[in-house]
């Protein structure tokens, strides 16, 4: 069971539910499991998915019995009028079905724009597994060794071979560069875009200068800004931004750029770390705004005297940790020191990959990976 299973579960009582996320994260089989778990309590229910034929017209025909309590519609978004033909389907039917729609990160993209369906569903963004959901069966450690080198994308996470990985990685890439990002966007010159991927994927961590991939890739400042920008709303990557709110000497850095997808970083233990505790912020943080309705960022520090701290978790504008991620230094980070007395957050941490036992210095916590995220978040 994912850990959204019971929070979708409750909301499917009073709305719809939309369930987004990165491509092959796991979307389809969760609504499927939901499904199943509805059919063990003797209910009834429907999975059609718009890629199928046969389902595409049984949705446009709205062929299902009233006895279907659950109705589950996979990939309705490629359906050009799909969302004025959901809305009808809901206000005419709500008070005898319930509603799943799943498919690519596309959902989350629409959801931006003019929405007539608003106020008619709850959004739910689905992450790859972490350290605070480890599937059964899997040590705390071999997760870490799995989420190091595989991901935890739930194909190659849960088979654990890199070789496997590597083709499965592939696959995906292609797919979402030829395919959703082409389709989303009408963008032609694909080896260049995946060029530009690529750039990306080896400066996970560091500020991402625009004006220096140009000149390497001899398109415009322009053309790659609204690339970064599909490729984020793909779910491709995340942008991470500076925060310079309340900091008199901070400095407008360029955007940090992180993947979804952990083995897709190319670069040092250093880097794939830190965009590993970049994933699990992202994805608690995420939880928490769908869950209870609170605005949260997911930021960075750095000063015209250099002092830089790797996250900040901003909650409804007031900073409320500072994050500093290191593969080894056991030593409490001066940046984050200054920050946390200056900043004053509910919580200041340095993360340390292979920290020895957790420990407390300066108002500063320090943890492994697994003793830092191993509480579940979702309390």
């Amino acid at each position: 069971m994912r850990y959204l299973t019971p929070f979708i579960d409750k909301d499917l009582s009073r709305k719809m539910v939309f369930i987004g996320g990165p491509r092959q994260v796991g979307k389809t089989t969760l609504a499927e499991s939901i499904l199943s778990n509805y059919k063990k309590n003797n209910k009834t229910g429907l999975y059609l998915n718009w890629d199928y034929d046969e389902d595409k017209q049984n949705i446009l025909q709205m062929k299902w019995s009233d006895q279907d309590e659950l109705l589950i519609f996979d990939e309705l978004h490629k359906y050009k009028r799909w969302k004025n033909w959901l809305k009808g389907l809901y206000d005419k039917k709500k008070t005898i079905h319930r509603f799943i729609v799943t498919g690519s990160a596309r959902l989350d993209v629409y959801k931006r724009g003019g929405d007539s369906l608003m106020g008619r569903y709850h959004y739910w963004r689905l992450h790859p597994f972490t350290l605070s959901e480890i599937p059964d069966k899997i040590s705390s450690q071999e997760a870490l060794s799995r989420l190091m080198t595989v991901g935890g994308f739930p194909e190659p996470f849960l088979d654990g071979d890199e070789t496997q990985a590597r083709r499965w990685r592939r696959e995906r890439f292609d797919k979402i560069i030829k395919d959703d990002i082409r389709d989303l966007e009408a963008i032609k010159d694909i080896q260049t875009l995946s060029l530009f991927v690529n750039a990306l994927r080896q400066r996970v961590g560091s500020p991402i200068v625009l004006s220096n991939i140009v000149e390497d890739l001899q398109v415009t400042h322009k053309t790659l800004s609204k690339w970064l920008l599909s490729l984020e709303k793909m779910y491709l990557l995340f942008i991470v931004r500076p925060y310079t709110k309340n900091i008199a000497r901070a400095i407008q850095k360029p955007p940090r750029v992180y993947f979804f997808d952990n083995a897709d970083v190319i670069g040092d233990k250093g880097a794939v770390f830190e965009n590993l505790v970049a994933c699990h912020l992202l994805k608690k943080l995420h939880f928490l705004e769908d869950a209870f309705g609170h605005t949260y960022e997911l930021s960075y520090i750095r000063d015209k005297e250099k002092r830089e701290v790797d996250f900040v978790v901003v909650k409804d504008g007031q900073v409320e940790e500072l994050i500093e991620v290191k593969v080894s230094d056991e030593k409490v980070s001066r940046s984050l020191i200054y920050y946390a007395n200056k900043l004053k957050p509910k919580k200041a941490s340095q993360i340390v990959m292979n920290l020895k036992r957790p420990y407390s210095s300066n108002n500063i916590d320090l943890y492994d990976p697994n003793t830092y995220f191993k509480s579940d978040f979702r309390n």
